[in-house]
């Protein structure tokens, strides 16, 4: 059952990462591209990772596609200026997909089947509360150091952001 879920969302992730490609329409494609980063959050939480698969909610499918979204809608793409691309980033693409592709191949080439011992795989591995103890007991003093910055970076924008103060 595992498997044929894991196949599907990955057929999801990558049908709507060749839409997203092929679009015409850039609304559709961000929209696609937000199904697949819920997609890819899918396959972290079968993998069993689900702090990635909520910081892959959160931070890709929330906040940067909601950031694209709002860039669109500023920039006001019209059809006649699609008409304006020229062939040679087109070319460009193929020709980088291409040797993508031939990179891919020969990775696949390279590997061979049944290669990882499954029964080394630890079931509590990825889990938020592994990650939760490591990260407030063995690396809370660059936990604490991060907070600071990311408090100083805020309080730097909010001073350069308000004038009259």
């Amino acid at each position: 059952m595992d498997q044929f879920l894991f196949f599907l969302v990955a057929f999801l992730a990558v049908a709507s990462a060749v839409y997203f490609v092929f679009a015409r329409n850039p609304l559709y494609a961000i929209l696609s591209l937000i199904v697949t980063m819920f997609s890819i959050a899918g396959m972290y939480i079968l993998l069993n990772a689900q702090f990635l698969a909520i910081i892959q909610i959160i931070v890709y499918a929330g906040a940067i596609m909601v950031l694209f979204l709002y860039i669109l809608m500023m920039l006001n793409l019209n059809k006649q200026d699609e008409s304006k691309k020229n062939n040679t980033l087109k070319f460009v693409g193929v020709f980088t997909a291409g040797l993508l592709l031939i990179g891919v191949l020969g990775v696949f080439r390279g590997v061979q089947q049944n290669q990882i011992a499954v029964e080394n795989v630890d079931g509590s591995i990825g889990l938020t509360k592994n990650l939760g103890r490591l990260l407030f007991n063995e690396y809370v003093l660059p936990f604490e150091l991060a907070s600071i910055l990311i408090l100083a970076g805020i309080v730097g924008a909010v001073l350069i952001g308000k004038k009259d103060l």
